[in-house]
C-alpha cells in the first residue's frame, strides 16, 4: 500500500480500504471505496491524488507490458499502453459490446503489425484509466486483428508519464 511492499489478501478480508470478492485462476475481483475492480494475475492497481490531480499508478506484468482495466463511456474495457498508437484504439468486438455505432464514423485504412486493416475515426466522450477520466477523446474501432484495446497517444499526451523500476505512474495535466 502507497507503494510498500505487496500484501496477501484473502477472499473477504480487506486491507487499506481494498477488500477482495473473488480469486479466479488468472484473475481477482476487488472492491476499492465501493468500486468493483478486475485485475490480472501478477497486476496491481492503485490510485491517488495529488491536491485536484487525477493519478493512476500501473505496475508491468511479467511481460514488461502495462495492461489495465479502464472505461470507455462507462463500460469496462482491458487496455494495454502503447505509446505507438497515435490514438485509442478499440477491437471492433469490445465497440459493438459497448454499443458504440462506430460506422458513423469516418472508415480509413490504418498500418498495423499485420499490415494494413480498415478502421473507423470516433471520438469517445470519456476514457477512465484508475483516477483519470478524459473526456473527449479521439479514438479508433479497428475492424480485425486487435485483440485488446490500445491506451494511445490521445489518451496518453493529456497525461504527465512517469516510469520507474516497473511502476507507471500517470497524472492528468488538464
Amino acid at each position: 500500500m502507497n507503494g510498500g511492499a505487496p500484501k496477501t489478501v484473502r477472499v473477504g478480508q480487506s486491507f487499506g480500504g481494498v477488500t477482495v470478492v473473488s480469486v479466479e485462476k488468472e484473475r481477482a475481483t476487488v472492491d476499492v471505496d465501493g468500486k468493483r475492480r478486475v485485475l490480472v494475475r501478477g497486476q496491481t492497481y492503485s490510485t491517488s491524488g495529488t491536491g485536484d490531480r487525477q493519478t493512476a499508478v500501473l505496475v508491468a506484468g511479467q511481460n514488461g507490458h502495462y495492461t489495465t482495466q479502464g472505461l470507455i463511456n462507462g463500460s469496462q474495457v482491458r487496455f494495454v499502453v502503447d505509446t505507438g498508437a497515435s490514438v485509442v484504439a478499440l477491437p471492433a468486438s469490445d465497440a459493438q459490446r459497448l454499443g458504440l455505432d462506430y460506422r458513423k464514423g469516418q472508415l480509413t485504412t490504418v498500418q498495423t503489425a499485420a499490415g494494413p486493416t480498415p478502421a473507423y475515426t470516433v471520438r469517445f466522450d470519456t476514457v477512465r484509466v484508475g483516477g483519470i477520466e478524459l473526456n473527449n477523446v479521439e479514438g479508433m474501432v479497428i475492424e480485425s486483428g486487435l485483440p485488446i484495446a490500445l491506451l494511445g497517444m490521445s489518451f496518453l499526451n493529456r497525461v504527465e508519464i512517469r516510469n520507474d523500476a516497473g511502476q507507471m505512474t500517470m497524472t492528468k495535466r488538464f
